[in-house]
């Protein structure tokens, strides 16, 4: 048995569409999602984090820094 990657999205309809490499023969096929950077508990954690501090992350007051702060990391650039 032989593992292709192929990268495609489910709809709104729960029907996955992806394209498949042209050497793969016509016919049926085992799929096996997986899912992006889920916790123990099934949440999403970046977008879960996104929506609860949304507040937070879109307050100008939270910007603790500019451009213009510091050294850069590379100082020859």
């Amino acid at each position: 048995m032989r593992a292709i990657g192929i990268v495609g999205e489910i709809d709104e309809d729960h029907n996955i569409r992806a394209e498949a490499p042209r050497d793969l023969p016509p016919g049926r096929v085992q799929l096996i999602v997986v899912r992006p950077d889920e916790d123990e508990a099934g949440a999403f954690w970046p977008w879960d984090v996104s929506q609860a501090w949304s507040d937070e992350l879109g307050d100008v007051r939270q910007d603790l820094y500019t451009l213009a702060d510091g050294q850069s990391v590379d100082a020859s650039r």
